[in-house]
């Protein structure tokens, strides 16, 4: 028996009605009832059926037992503007019973993660692991992922912290052309333009070399991508899937679960993980937005075997290819001995694994939080734990964007730093273009680069992949990025943020109303 979803069933129920009411409509101007009469009846049961409707689906969400401060806002927004609210729920509401849209793929996942066994087995042990510098953080974090994510702590790595488009994409070209077995890619934007085109031309060649190619893009985030893009591929052999499917995907952009992750595996030997999608933007071209601030990573050794495994979950999920030979797996020499593990969230995970391991790097702190988000919009959890370390006398610094990509939440994101401010945290707006890096730097010891915003849609709803690495020498490469800059960012003045106009105050608190429902 097939199973449908509640927003397959509303909106089926909805088509239906409203084709049943305008036949009736049109039967009834047919047989000479005057148009006026037939247009009142029309709009009457429309009226009462959007009224009727709207309350069915508030009970729903009533009864879903998700966030009160979410459940609320649906409410106001089904209350006070009935036929907008009924429209909105029923082509975005976030729960499309994920239990049941994700079960399957919650399962692939655990049926993966029992390979990952034998990785950490060749790790170092816990004594040399915990018994170092920084143990407090690295101990609780460490111990976190490999229970909320299964997440595997790996040494024998060598990484490299790429900044910004040009050398992002200088390497990722540079190592494509080297691959010898296997390309592994998944983004969420794919872009048919310049640098778009240039990846697949690359992609084409080695798909008629006869190396595997594998491409995952996500339905939504690639929705301008054309059918000529993705059948140019299909022709030379490459094998493309789009990521969980929408019906309206131009409607549901900024309102669904999406993939978020960017991540590209050659040979299961070299992993590329962080900001950066594909397009000409990233490379600041053709953007309003002018210079295009972002942070990517490229790694070498077994770290790459968890964005392996991530990949290759959600291959399956797309195509129901399962794939888990050893030569996805190579034998490795050593790389370094750099500390690294992979994480993943998303919708079909049991713990919100990211936004814990969030907390746990700001609330074991003990001498500096540094922080760049293009997104500041974090749960009271996040909030309570940056206001705490600040009060506490941590040096606590976020650089945010001083221009909206989104407006809706640009104002979410403004509608924070007030509270942020009085707490002793320092915030900082990007002025020399737009800043998208994804990066949280602690006391020196401990980063994360990814895909995963500081924001609630980022960190409970997208699916997210964000590398947690435990090394000096790359924290201190990434302090030097996050030095240079707050140089192009301007620190924002309680006294004078105070003292800001009505109009900025009333769409703030609007964004903030707002927030989650993001």
């Amino acid at each position: 028996m097939i199973k449908l979803s509640k927003r397959t069933i509303a909106i089926t129920i909805f088509i239906a009605v409203i084709i049943t009411v305008l036949a009736l409509s049109i039967f009834e101007i047919r047989t000479n009832i005057a148009i006026n009469q037939a247009w009142n009846k029309l709009s009457t049961f429309l009226g009462l059926f959007f009224t009727l409707y709207s309350f069915f689906i508030g009970i729903i969400i009533f009864m879903e037992n998700n966030n009160p401060t979410k459940t609320i806002a649906w409410l106001l927004i089904l209350f006070l503007v009935p036929v907008v609210g009924f429209i909105f729920y029923i082509l975005f509401g976030h729960n499309i019973r994920k239990k049941k849209t994700f079960e399957k793929k919650k399962y692939i996942d655990y049926k993966f993660f029992s390979n990952i066994a034998e990785i950490q087995k060749d790790v170092l042990n816990e004594v040399t692991l915990f018994d170092t510098e920084g143990s407090l953080v690295k101990s609780r974090l460490i111990s976190l992922l490999l229970k909320n994510s299964n997440s595997p702590f790996t040494v024998n790595n060598k990484s490299k912290v790429l900044t910004n488009g040009d050398s992002t994409f200088s390497s990722i070209i540079s190592e494509l052309k080297k691959a010898q077995h296997h390309i592994h890619m998944e983004y969420f934007i794919i872009r048919d333009d310049g640098i778009g085109n240039k990846i697949k031309d690359i992609l084409i060649e080695k798909a008629k070399e006869g190396i595997e190619v594998r491409v995952i893009y996500d339905d939504v985030g690639s929705w301008r991508l054309k059918k000529d893009y993705i059948n140019s591929l299909k022709e030379a052999g490459v094998k493309i899937y789009p990521f969980f499917p929408v019906m309206f995907p131009v409607l549901s952009r900024e309102l669904n679960y999406r993939n978020h992750r960017k991540i590209i595996v050659i040979d299961g030997k070299i992993g590329f993980v962080g900001g950066l999608n594909i397009g000409d933007e990233y490379l600041s071209i053709n953007t309003h937005l002018g210079f295009w601030r972002d942070t990517h990573i490229k790694i070498e050794g077994e770290a790459v075997y968890s964005l392996q495994n991530i990949f290759l979950k959600d291959w399956y999920f797309v195509s129901n290819e399962s794939i888990m030979e050893k030569i996805y797996y190579p034998k490795l020499k050593h790389y370094g001995e750099q500390l690294i593990q992979i994480t993943s969230s998303g919708p079909d995970s049991n713990w919100e694994s990211i936004l814990q391991a969030y907390f746990t790097m700001i609330s074991t702190a003990e001498k500096r939080i540094w922080i760049t988000t293009p997104y500041l919009v974090p749960d009271e959890s996040i909030m309570m734990a940056l206001k705490t370390a600040a009060l506490s006398g941590i040096d606590v610094k976020l650089i945010i964007p001083s221009k909206p990509d989104h407006l809706l939440v640009f104002w979410a994101s403004r509608s924070n730093i007030e509270e942020l401010l009085e707490a002793g945290v320092e915030i900082y707006t990007y002025e020399k273009g737009f800043i998208h890096s994804k990066v949280l730097l602690v006391d020196g010891i401990g980063a994360s680069i990814g895909t995963a915003n500081l924001d609630m849609r980022s960190l409970k709803i997208n699916f997210e992949v964000n590398a947690f690495i435990y090394d000096s020498d790359v924290v201190e490469r990434l302090e030097y990025d996050f030095k240079n800059d707050l140089k192009e960012s301007k620190k924002i003045n309680l006294e004078e943020h105070l003292q800001r106009g009505i109009y900025q105050k009333f769409i703030e608190s609007l964004g903030r109303l707002l927030s989650p429902l993001l």
